[in-house]
């Protein structure tokens, strides 16, 4: 009773501290969108409590969050339901906060019911609140939370942390944080090279390790070099190189630059079918052929900005119905191969079944390339209209919903009864409002970088508020008329209330920030 009393006090003197940095001439008022949090503590039996219970949970997000408004009432109501999701996912335990995959207990998870699958999501989703505390404490349970040493299982499951961890520090700018997990993951990609490396260079993985069982290009078994390890590795690697030089390590930095190098040639060159222009799983076994078969993971390269223009064609196949477009969003297959939808049925499919881990994936890798030059394959009512896919997906029987994976044709939850299924904290999606459809671009400098990726004619108003980033309170605002915010007409920007630039249409805005705080304090 003394320990849950302290618990509250803390939770309580924090909520108050973070509410009074948020800025006097923010444009939302935060009271405005409490009837979100109202509907859904009023729409479930709240029989599993961690950190922050249902009660506790608007003040929590009044404290935490960005807030987001726009005229599509749907696309709103998911982004307060995910933030309150994801907040029941924080437990704290002797060693600091952690943060679930499941909320029910499974026998494969590590001490405290934690799953390193979607460690990477966590890390994406998790760096826009305003206390670094969750993610801190994470990852280093993660990481020296046996003894000193990493959880046992933290590499059961293929991982991005290394990078997840960097354009985290994109947003805090949290140096010291970073730069003293550099020996930690180092000593994680050293574990991945001797124990997953091919002769050819590539790294191999089974499904089930790359969460992603029962798939249509290999098995639970399988030792294949899939896109997904070889792209993670690279992403790591890259992620690395920059860690170290921030840490002053030039020698360090030179060598994972020169892993990332070595491994963007060989995932272009080995991984990328001509043919069937994707990148292709490579069976390990056998004659090292391609597994003859487009999928989701064929697009993480994208998530790390690995392949060149020449690659473009494979972005074609979010559009076609006989690829990955189907009425509930992204397959994980394509829908044309034979096999589609026949190998694990009901029990845990990755055979073309639609995947928020998958999707969030894809999506992520698209806003990369669409904020890169000559992207003809892709258009912001492309990227919209997946995101319209993907909102609509995240409903069951009226109500919000976030599960496992779900039918591509009628929209139903495939574990929807199922307990474990229910709040499954195992993808992103407010990331992808922040940085891709409101498009705020993490850097690190003192440029201020957005890029809404909104048709200019779909919504004439949005509000993206009280971002804590560098340091600073950011307010993004498209207003077609100037009449809705009455803080000017088209795209604006403002930092600690003070606007610092705009557009009179939706378009990209690089705006240098004489408020750039690298220190991180308001």
């Amino acid at each position: 009773m003394k320990y849950t009393l302290v618990l509250l006090l803390i939770f309580v003197a924090f909520t108050t501290s973070c509410s009074k940095r948020t800025h006097s001439n923010a444009v939302l008022n935060a009271e405005s969108f409490r009837h979100h949090v109202e509907r859904f503590n009023a729409m479930e039996d709240e029989n599993k409590v961690n950190a922050i219970s249902n009660a506790q949970s608007w003040d929590w997000m009044k404290a935490n969050i960005p807030l987001f408004e726009c005229p599509q009432y749907n696309f709103q109501e998911i982004y307060y339901y995910r933030w309150w999701t994801f907040r029941k996912h924080l437990h704290q335990t002797p060693q600091g906060y952690i943060i679930t995959e499941f909320l029910v207990d499974r026998n494969y998870a590590d001490k405290y019911n934690m799953i390193s699958c979607a460690l990477g999501h966590h890390i994406y989703e998790g760096r826009w609140l305003r206390n670094p505390q969750y993610l801190n404490d994470y990852v280093h349970v993660w990481f020296r939370g046996n003894e000193g040493g990493r959880m046992k299982k933290l590499l059961t499951f293929s991982s991005w942390t290394a990078d997840a961890l960097l354009n985290r520090y994109k947003v805090n700018l949290d140096q010291k944080y970073l730069t003293n997990l550099l020996p930690d993951l180092q000593d994680e990609y050293k574990t991945w090279e001797k124990d997953r490396r091919t002769p050819s260079g590539l790294f191999w993985q089974t499904d089930v390790k790359d969460g992603m069982e029962e798939s249509l290009s290999g098995g639970r078994r399988e030792q294949n070099a899939r896109p997904t390890i070889n792209s993670y590795m690279y992403g790591n690697a890259k992620a690395l190189a920059e860690i170290a030089a921030l840490d002053g390590k030039p020698e360090v930095a030179s060598l994972y630059s020169a892993k990332a190098d070595t491994l963007k040639r060989l995932i272009e060159n080995k991984l990328w079918n001509a043919e069937s222009q994707f990148f292709e799983t490579v069976k390990k076994q056998g004659t090292g052929d391609f597994a003859g078969v487009r999928e989701a993971i064929g697009y993480i390269p994208w998530y790390f900005n690995l392949p060149e223009k020449k690659h473009d064609e494979a972005w074609k196949q979010v559009s076609d119905p006989k690829g990955f477009l189907a009425p509930f969003g992204l397959t994980t297959a394509e829908r044309r191969h034979p096999e589609f939808r026949t190998h694990g049925c009901c029990k845990c499919e990755w055979d073309g079944a639609v995947w928020p881990f998958a999707t969030s994936q894809t999506l992520t890798g698209m806003a990369n390339r669409m904020n890169q030059p000559d992207h003809e394959n892709l258009a912001d009512t492309t990227y919209f209209r997946l995101m319209e896919l993907y909102v609509e997906s995240q409903y069951y029987r009226g109500k919000p919903y976030i599960g496992e994976y779900l039918d591509e044709t009628t929209g139903y939850w495939l574990k929807g009864d199922q307990e474990r299924s229910r709040y499954y904290n195992h993808s992103t999606f407010n990331d992808l409002i922040i940085t891709g459809l409101v498009g705020l671009r993490p850097r690190t400098d003192n440029i201020i970088e957005v890029n809404p990726l909104i048709p200019q004619e779909k919504w004439d108003w949005f509000c993206l508020d009280n971002v804590l980033y560098h340091g600073n309170i950011l307010t993004i605002i498209w207003d077609k008329t100037g009449e809705h915010y009455k803080k000017g007409k088209g795209l604006t920007l403002f930092s600690n209330g003070k606007k610092i630039g705009s557009s009179p249409n939706l378009e990209r805005l690089l705006i240098q920030n004489s408020n750039h705080n690298p220190e991180n304090k308001l």
